[in-house]
């Protein structure tokens, strides 16, 4: 028996059909964008936003880089995504580099420009300023930016979970408190940072819930397109990469498109067991990149809609 056969089994419930067993429909599903830093690549940006647009997500995101480095980018792109599709966006607000003040600020020309969803996060400062230390003015951490968030408009709030544990975290129990105390402060959905190893999400789920944790648990899902470049950035944020996955890509660094095929594969059926476990709900990192995300969606049932016919 596979070791995957004998997980389920243990936890008394069958994998999924490998092929569609969403029996109550197509999962929902939200992606991830991060903002162009040139022309170039805002004309390609938008090209995988056009295309990810039929699949109809719950909502698409555009984050920050490191100490609010692409700030003005981040907000110039959620604005278009507003004004210019029907896709829902989230913009990601941090902590770093920025007083109360700035940031209110900030919120407050988002609700008026229509955008009612911030992810909201502490941030990772530059690598230069490391350790993170909060703003003397600003906000300290993701907890006090939703509570903020909240007194200045009704604004619908995701924040981060580590089923592994934030690499900071001074302990396991003292990273589902700080994920706790983002929730009670109005967040209404956690979003995990990527991993692969199923069992690791499901008993971070069970260990949020004794915790009095109610709201969705989304997993974040990183369809892998550079192996050697993601267990790199994996050591750096804590994120395990299991044995077998560098099994699957060893003799494929010149081998783009097939590289492509079992990324699409490992991450569909990462999905697939999710499912099996109760989830229907998942955040892609697209990584600006629409053919994965593409193919991985229409494994999974998520498709775009036809047109209705003409009437005769």
């Amino acid at each position: 028996m596979s070791e995957i056969s004998t997980s389920f089994q243990s936890r008394g419930r069958l994998a999924a059909d490998p092929v569609i067993d969403f029996d109550a429909g197509p999962p929902r599903v939200s992606f991830e964008f991060f903002p162009p830093k040139t022309a170039e690549m805002e004309a390609r940006l938008w090209e995988v936003v056009k295309r990810l647009e039929p699949l109809a997500p719950r909502f698409v995101s555009v984050t920050y880089g490191a100490g609010g480095s692409t700030r003005e980018r981040t907000h110039a792109t959620v604005r278009r995504i507003r004004r210019e599709t029907d896709l829902e966006p989230a913009a990601h607000l941090t902590c770093v580099a920025a007083s109360r003040t700035e940031i209110d600020a900030v919120a407050q020309d988002y609700w008026e420009a229509g955008i009612r969803h911030i992810v909201a996060l502490r941030g990772d400062p530059p690598a230069e300023v490391r350790p993170y230390t909060p703003h003397p003015d600003g906000y300290a951490y993701a907890a006090d930016l939703v509570a903020g968030l909240k007194k200045i408009a009704d604004f619908e709030i995701s924040v981060a979970a580590y089923p592994e544990t934030h690499p900071e975290a001074a302990s396991t129990e003292h990273d589902l408190d700080n994920l706790k105390r983002k929730l009670d402060g109005g967040a209404s959905r956690a979003i995990t940072q990527y991993f692969f190893d199923v069992e690791l999400y499901l008993r971070f789920r069970d260990r949020a819930a004794a915790r009095g944790v109610t709201v969705p648990i989304v997993p974040g899902i990183l369809p892998v397109t550079n192996y050697a470049q993601v267990k790199k950035f994996s050591a750096s944020c804590g994120t395990s990469i299991p044995a077998w996955m560098e099994t699957h890509f060893a003799g494929l660094d010149d081998d783009p498109d097939t590289r492509r095929l079992v990324a699409a594969s490992i991450a569909a059926e990462q999905c697939r067991r999710l499912h099996a476990e109760g989830v229907h709900e998942f955040h892609f990192y697209t990584l600006n990149r629409a053919d994965l995300i593409v193919a991985i969606c229409h494994l999974l049932g998520v498709r775009a809609k036809k047109p209705a016919a003409a009437a005769a």
